[in-house]
């Protein structure tokens, strides 16, 4: 489980065109709320299952006042021996370096590439973004060079992932491996935001982005994206820990994001918030998402006959169709081939992939009678996002 701490709720000095917290950015006009550090103590410490510590969010994270983020990441450090933050990067400065260094804080940085490719993430002008961008990298560059732990998250989108633009950023990931990155994770794009579907990408160009990506995993010395082991790791064991968008999430409790608001209480991933609302979760973890989907025809939004229900669980409810998350997600396709694609992998090496096992509907019906549990039936505790894809089955699976 993942524990994020909101400091700034959805401020940001950025308007990405296809940014998920759009709608509550719109319903609450974008205020800064008051920060609680002794309520905010309290819930970290209330919701923490041990010595893993949390993360700082937004918005833009780093928007927040610096005396307030020394306070939170000393409080981090006597704690729990460590700290983390996402941000762009655009808000970063000298003194957040330091701060960085003095509190042991690793850094996530949210950039979808060098200049244009970037273009979505947009300061104002065309040319304050590139301005903004440019700054980002630096900073992404001058904690690598210092030995600040840092990772980052790519969205794919038509500005950076589209055929004509993706060897640009095949190309930056090679000089950030050269430049010691070890670390990164590929996001699809949530459909959000006023440019979210226009900068969606097909599933064959998702497909085809992802699968470049794999490849160059291959010819760099450290970096490596996560999406791919998580794929292997989930074939191989349904019940496997992986990133949270393949353990089945119940998006009425988000287990493995527990977010604290600035006031300190309890709130959901920001990932599910579509009508505007920031909802409070509800007391008891459920897979009532998983049901419905497994109940539910394929060509009406669900699952039913998937072999790779137990890998996939419907995957994102942020991502899911028409934003409803009784539906699996619109990028179901491109999950679909990514799997399909391991799979054979593994059957040429001649292991034995969980998708093909001749009780896979068994398995699947035993996990689903699981109370409080995702599509698989687990309990374990899932990777956080940060910051995230017939033939032994009845229903026709694909």
């Amino acid at each position: 489980m993942s524990i994020e701490v909101n400091v700034v709720g959805v401020q940001c000095g950025l308007a990405c065109s296809y940014c998920y917290q759009a709608p509550v950015r719109l319903a609450t006009k974008n205020r800064a709320p008051a920060l609680n550090h002794e309520a905010i103590q309290a819930a970290v410490l209330a919701a923490s299952p041990g010595p893993h510590g949390f993360s700082v969010f937004g918005g833009e994270a780093l928007l927040a006042q610096t005396a307030d983020l020394e306070r939170i990441w000393a409080f981090g450090l006597e704690t729990f021996g460590t700290n983390g933050v996402q941000t762009s990067g655009v808000q970063m400065t000298e003194e957040h370096l330091a701060l960085f260094k003095r509190y042991r804080v690793h850094v996530g940085f949210s950039i979808d590439g060098p200049g244009e490719l970037n273009d979505a993430r947009a300061a104002g002008s065309l040319a304050a973004t590139r301005k903004a961008t440019g700054h980002s990298i630096a900073m992404l560059l001058r904690c690598l060079a210092e030995g600040i732990g840092c990772s980052l998250i790519v969205t794919l989108h038509r500005l950076n992932a589209s055929p004509e633009r993706l060897p640009m950023l095949l190309d930056w990931f090679r000089d950030l491996d050269a430049a010691g990155l070890s670390s990164a994770r590929l996001h699809l794009l949530e459909r959000d935001g006023p440019g979210g579907e226009r900068l969606a990408l097909t599933d064959i160009e998702n497909t085809a982005a992802l699968i470049a990506a794999q490849k160059l995993e291959g010819e760099l010395k450290r970096l490596r994206f996560d999406v791919f082991e998580d794929i292997a790791k989930k074939l191989r064991d349904p019940e496997a820990s992986a990133t949270c968008v393949w353990n089945g999430c119940d998006p009425w409790t988000t287990p493995a994001v527990h977010g604290i608001e600035p006031d300190g209480s309890r709130g959901l991933c920001q990932r599910v918030h579509k009508d505007g609302q920031k909802w409070a979760p509800a007391d008891v973890r459920s897979n009532i998402r998983q049901h419905v989907l497994w109940a539910t025809p394929q060509e009406e939004g669900g699952c039913h006959g998937c072999r790779f229900f137990l890998q996939c669980g419907g995957h994102c409810p942020g991502t899911a169709i028409d934003g409803d998350w009784r539906k699996r997600t619109v990028d179901c396709g491109t999950w679909f081939a990514l799997l399909e694609r391991t799979e054979s992998e593994m059957v040429a090496r001649g292991e034995a992939p969980a998708s093909l096992a001749p009780d896979l509907l068994a398995r699947i019906e035993r996990g689903l009678a699981r109370v409080g549990s995702g599509a698989h039936g687990d309990a374990h505790g899932d990777s956080p996002h940060g910051d995230g894809h017939g033939d032994h089955t009845d229903g026709g699976a694909r």
